[in-house]
């Protein structure tokens, strides 16, 4: 198999993953604060990916990588970056047009490819860029508000928010695949796991610093609940080193453009699961994320 058509289905199962962690963390909600539920992924998740980087160290009979400085460097960079978009987009979701922001920070993937040109010296082929650009059509239909975007002070705080949230992300793709590249040894899924124990670990600390000191009551709730929480850690560690493991064998962007297809496993939980409508201008937001997938899938492996 291909290293091209693996890190697609990587990326397909990553998405997947995330969006069944989002769907426990959302479960969370009834008993944590934002902040509290958010721990659960990291918290949970370190961990997990200890485990297995213990476990493949094992199978192997070899000892992972040394990190040198670039790596813990990008590393903390990413780490940073991850929990500060969580921070914008939880901020952002307590403004009432909060889906108008959602537009923005769903630019991640435009972001990347220009955060991939100036720091990796990443290129992209005219496929890519197209069937980006598709996708991303695709997106803004499904962000859309009920009336459109034409109200009166639709670009506000909560754009700003939307749009500073999408670069912390994609800052934090690119961080994590400059880190994993930068280790001397090792197969992709080495690099991968190692870079998903330093980062969850590093943040798990401070997501339980942050909580002693600013929502002490949040971290008895969140161990109290420690079994929804630890299927979320679970899922959302597994989806993270799909993420890693993806992003170390292919531009960060071209993975979080297949990626997008989390959009489309959330709408068929909605129809399948939530027996809830769907209107026509969704239908065709979800028609072109999967032609835009499908374009960079076909024309550019």
């Amino acid at each position: 198999m291909a290293a091209m058509e693996l890190w697609i289905i990587i990326s397909i199962g990553a998405a997947f993953l995330q969006n069944l962690r989002s769907a426990l963390q959302k479960s969370l909600k009834a008993e944590l604060s934002n902040w509290g539920a958010t721990a659960a992924r990291f918290v949970f998740a370190a961990p997990l990916a200890a485990a297995i980087v213990i476990g493949l160290s094992a199978m192997r009979d070899t000892t992972p990588p040394v990190p040198g400085s670039t790596f813990f460097f990008y590393g903390v960079v990413g780490a940073i970056a991850q929990i500060s978009a969580t921070a914008l987009l939880l901020h952002l979701f307590s403004f009432r047009n909060f889906v108008v922001g959602t537009i923005f920070s769903k630019t991640e993937t435009i972001q990347s490819a220009i955060l991939g040109f100036i720091l990796l010296s990443e290129t992209l082929s005219g496929h890519a860029v197209l069937a980006i650009a598709v996708s991303m059509i695709g997106l803004i239909l499904l962000s859309l508000p009920e009336n459109g975007i034409g109200q009166r002070n639709w670009i506000d705080k909560t754009a700003l928010l939307g749009l500073g949230s999408g670069a912390c992300f994609a800052i934090a793709g690119v961080s994590y695949r400059a880190a994993s590249l930068s280790l001397p040894s090792g197969d992709f899924l080495i690099r991968a796991s190692l870079t998903l124990c330093f980062v969850t670990l590093f943040q798990a600390v401070l997501m339980l610093i942050f909580l002693k000191y600013k929502e002490p009551g949040q971290l008895r709730r969140l161990f109290k609940a420690w079994r929804i929480s630890a299927l979320a850690g679970i899922a959302g560690g597994l989806a993270s080193l799909g993420w890693f493991a993806a992003m170390t064998l292919q531009q960060a962007v071209l993975v979080k453009a297949v990626g997008q297809i989390e959009i489309v496993f959330s709408f068929a939980a909605s129809i399948f699961f939530f027996r809830e409508s769907i209107r026509g201008r969704e239908i065709a937001g979800i028609a072109l994320i999967s032609i835009g997938i499908l374009l960079l899938v076909l024309l550019d492996s």
